[in-house]
């Protein structure tokens, strides 16, 4: 299961969520005061919020239960998994210390289990390890998508313009929230093209669909002919 895009879709989800019910959870604006619009840019001052939303959904109090049951789950199988690494352990040693008499098929018996009990070890991690993180994300990812409202609600009561979120990854600063009006792109676009003097390409003249018929056909009367 990929950790990101499960993640992602929680946060999305809550945060469109909180976007609907932006109105209602936000301070109201004075009445005099219009709405920016996406011709008009947001002119007010600009105040940008970072939030690492999946250690925040780690961190509370929900996701930390969470978290800790999941622990309590699979503890049965990260000791057995210490117990064969123990005894994987425990059968070098004994080879390792075995006389100079044993013979060598009895030494290659014994570095055969050794190798296959390792191998048991490893696709038993693995396979641990894969269920433990899919649990992992299931559960931070309700937390998330609950998390939604609240964040929302946060950012738009303390007059923050934007949010962003801090993946941790390389490069990972994402866009998660924007108020309305802050978009440039198409402002830029009008700009340029009124400096650049280039004329817009002219609207494409409908075609004609050649396999369609140019005349009309009579229909047939559905009246009985008269006897």
């Amino acid at each position: 299961m990929n950790r990101t895009f499960v993640l992602a879709s929680a946060i999305g989800a809550g945060l469109m969520i909180a976007t609907a019910t932006a109105q209602t959870v936000g301070p109201q604006a004075p009445a005099a005061a219009a709405a920016p619009t996406a011709s008009a840019p947001y002119a007010g001052p600009s105040k940008v919020a970072i939030i690492e939303y999946e250690q925040v959904a780690a961190a509370t109090n929900e996701g930390q239960r969470a978290l800790q049951e999941l622990q309590k789950k699979y503890e049965p199988k990260k000791d057995a998994l210490q117990q064969l690494a123990q005894e994987i352990d425990t059968l070098k040693k004994q080879l390792q210390a075995a006389p100079s008499t044993m013979s060598d098929d009895d030494r290659a018996s014994r570095a055969r289990d050794i190798d296959t009990k390792e191998k048991q070890l490893q696709r038993d991690s693995d396979d641990a390890s894969a269920a433990y993180n899919a649990d992992v994300q299931d559960a931070l990812a309700k937390v998330a998508k609950k998390l939604g409202p609240t964040v929302m609600k946060y950012v738009q009561e303390n007059g923050y313009t934007m949010l962003l979120n801090n993946t941790g990854q390389q490069g990972g600063l994402d866009v998660m929230w924007t108020v309305n009006g802050t978009d440039i792109s198409q402002a830029v676009v009008d700009a340029y093209n009124a400096e650049s003097k280039v004329a817009p390409l002219p609207p494409s003249a409908p075609t004609a669909n050649r396999s369609t018929p140019q005349h009309s056909t009579p229909q047939r009367s559905t009246a009985p002919a008269k006897r």
